[in-house]
């Protein structure tokens, strides 16, 4: 495994004058850190690109959370890639983020085995096209067993269905006499997810200032701290990730008990 930097001022190296590093607490640093990544399309417009190059940035990003969220112990990193409904986008567009998809793990594989990142496939990834499948797919077996963080992607991903799969599978077991409807419990339907044995996001982050979920995650983010940023997603670096980290660590969690 590659040598992984040891203080925070090695992993944040250059901050702004209004951050102050060393108030991060790395002994409360979020278990999981699910982000929903916006604003790469905004990002390009505004640049007068094409908005398969704010994709291609909006990559760069991704890589600074993962590298960033390792480094600093998050154990659980869930990024929103492609949702069930992004298929409506432009044909050209679409095409264009699969193969994105296919070259960038490729490519990165290898660098996320080393550092010990776990990669998981969450959504329905069957559907995916042929080469970007079996290139995340390849991925995911060839990491199960590392140790570190797990990187979660969420691809043609939509939390409604994936409720709706959850449930059929009770009601499947419930059909063969496998299960009685009466004993069904929430943790029963959370170990159906496409999420089972991962742990509640901690903290939501979105950027782009929109302020919505996109059919992201309804059943998890129950309890979850949310933070938005106006900043697009392109611009996402270890520093804006630090400051939603220290936003979060003001928080006070109360789970719906009286403080």
């Amino acid at each position: 495994m590659s040598q992984r930097p040891s203080t925070l001022a090695e992993i944040f190296p250059e901050p702004p004058e209004d951050l102050d590093v060393q108030a991060l607490d790395l002994d409360r640093v979020p278990q999981h850190v699910a982000i929903i990544m916006d604003g790469n399309g905004r990002w390009a417009q505004a640049r007068g690109l094409d908005r398969g190059e704010g994709h291609k940035a909006g990559i760069r990003a991704v890589r600074e959370a993962i590298t960033t969220c390792n480094d600093i112990g998050v154990r659980y990193l869930t990024i929103y890639s492609f949702s069930t409904e992004n298929w409506k986008r432009p044909k050209t567009e679409v095409t264009g983020l699969m193969e994105l998809f296919a070259k960038t793990m490729s490519k990165e594989v290898d660098g996320l085995d080393e550092e010990g990142v776990r990669v998981e496939l969450l959504g329905r990834v069957e559907d995916l096209p042929l080469t970007t499948r079996t290139i995340f797919k390849k991925a995911a077996k060839r990491t199960r067993k590392n140790t570190g963080m797990t990187l979660a992607i969420a691809v043609n991903y939509g939390s409604r269905l994936e409720i709706v799969d959850a449930a059929t599978s009770l009601a499947r077991d419930v059909a063969a006499d496998r299960l009685s409807p009466d004993s069904i419990t929430e943790d029963m339907l959370s170990q159906r997810l496409y999420t089972a044995d991962m742990p509640d996001p901690d903290l939501c982050i979105r950027s782009s200032g929109e302020m919505r979920l996109s059919n992201f995650l309804l059943w998890q983010l129950a309890y979850s701290e949310f933070y938005v940023t106006d900043v697009l997603w392109p611009d996402f670096d270890r520093y804006e990730l630090l400051r939603a980290l220290l936003a979060f660590q003001k928080r006070k969690r109360r789970f719906g008990k009286v403080s």
